[in-house]
């Protein structure tokens, strides 16, 4: 960021879908004297009467319009954006660019606090998410049973499209509400049921809100993703390989997430590692690596089933595969860790105080391990998993393959040269 200028020069004003008349005196006076006013078509019309100056709409792609706007810095300019600017709006974007000494901010009421006055609905006790331009799966890890979720979408397709994931989901007995133009004199609420939601005409500037119902009908099985590590392995597409379940669970609590993190998800098989790392948070972000092309496509559309369209697939093979990639935070190495070099590809990449986590299910890269233990220091467990199945009328243990597995911080044990001795 550059150094900032000492004086206030960008204003930003939240307006509402009720033009100037939700706006306050200050908002008033700071945009009736600007001489240069940025904002959509619809907020300059909503604003036409009182400004003066020189007006911009923004440009396609919107990058240029921010462009546009540092190239004026320091020269009076203000800035209309749709109710609260810093949720999900402009404000945000222009942050990144400008400190807070140099803004001046009046926001308007969002979407989602009109939205919950309008209902009755404590916000505090709401899931909201914004989809507007995101894809409408990340709705999917909100997907409980009880949840109250208010979600702006993008157009007037938006409402169809969510009541078409619900039902699809096994949540179609959901209450669902559409909240039209909030604010403005074309102010519409209907309500519905998600699996008979049959709107005619919907206003693009929506809102929907769902009361999380599963399907009444038992034979339908609401996809629910739980909270915590160790989903179900049959929430995952997968040809086999796939971390287990109760091996998954140990794994990732020894990667230990963290907000704003990056992973490298090495052999990423269905994705079942990256897909729980990313929902642990939203700020959660994940690379998975996977050399075959169908495996590739899967781990794709596991991301998209499980809510986290973001998840980044890169197809090739460790360690070559890894060039220019962002630097990681955490790395797991579920297959492929026994080639050449990518164990020590994997430990130089990672960030200093990143954890590395590998694990073992055959005796060539338990081998690996156990070599860069002793070299490298950090810690070995042993998983061995047993589940009750049938044998003949009766039932018995079936243990499942072991598993290896080493954890090591970057940065927090000693090296050892090859005697042990610490280097």
């Amino acid at each position: 960021m550059a150094e900032p200028v000492v004086a206030p020069w960008l204003s930003i004003i939240g307006i509402g879908e009720d033009g100037l008349a939700g706006l306050g005196d200050a908002a008033k006076a700071t945009l009736g004297r600007a001489a240069v006013v940025y904002g959509g078509k619809r907020h300059l019309e909503l604003a036409d009467t009182l400004i003066s100056g020189t007006r911009h709409v923004w440009l396609s792609p919107f990058s240029q319009s921010i462009d546009d706007i540092m190239s004026r810095r320091g020269t009076p300019i203000v800035v209309l954006a749709s109710g609260d600017p810093f949720l999900y709006g402009v404000g945000a974007t222009l942050s990144r660019l400008v400190s807070a000494n140099e803004m001046t901010v009046f926001p308007a009421p969002s979407a989602f606090s009109l939205a919950a006055a309008r209902l009755g609905w404590p916000l505090q006790d709401v899931e909201t998410v914004s989809l507007h331009g995101r894809p409408i799966d990340l709705i999917r890890p909100l997907l409980h049973p009880g949840c109250r979720i208010l979600a702006l979408t993008s157009d007037e397709t938006g409402p169809a499209d969510l009541a078409a994931l619900l039902t699809e989901a096994g949540f179609g007995s959901s209450a669902f509400t559409v909240l039209e133009a909030l604010g403005g004199n074309q102010e519409r609420i209907s309500h519905h049921q998600a699996d008979r939601f049959a709107l005619p005409t919907v206003n693009p500037l929506n809102v929907v809100a769902i009361d999380v119902k599963a399907h009444s009908d038992a034979r339908i099985d609401a996809r629910i993703l739980p909270l915590g590590f160790g989903l179900d392995d049959a929430l995952f597409e997968n040809d086999g390989q796939i971390t287990k379940r109760e091996i998954r669970a140990v794994t990732l609590s020894a990667l230990s997430p963290r907000r704003g993190q990056l992973l490298w998800d090495i052999g990423g098989g269905s994705g079942s590692i990256s897909i729980e790392w990313m929902l642990a948070h939203p700020s959660l972000r994940a690379i998975a690596i996977e050399p075959v092309p169908e495996r590739v496509e899967r781990i794709r559309r596991n991301a998209q089933t499980c809510g986290v369209p973001a998840l980044s697939v890169v197809e090739g093979k460790a360690p070559q595969a890894l060039a220019g990639l962002d630097a990681p935070d955490a790395i797991f190495i579920g297959g492929g860790g026994s080639g050449e070099g990518v164990l020590e590809a994997t430990m130089a990449a990672l960030k200093p105080g990143g954890r590395l986590v590998a694990n073992a299910v055959t005796l060539e890269m338990e081998a690996v391990l156990l070599a860069a233990q002793a070299r490298h220091g950090g810690s070995l467990t042993r998983l061995d998993i047993s589940r009750a199945s049938p044998v003949g009328h009766l039932t018995g243990w079936r243990p499942a393959m072991p598993v290896t597995q080493w954890a090591w911080t970057k940065g927090a044990y000693p090296k050892k040269d090859t005697e042990g001795e610490t280097a």
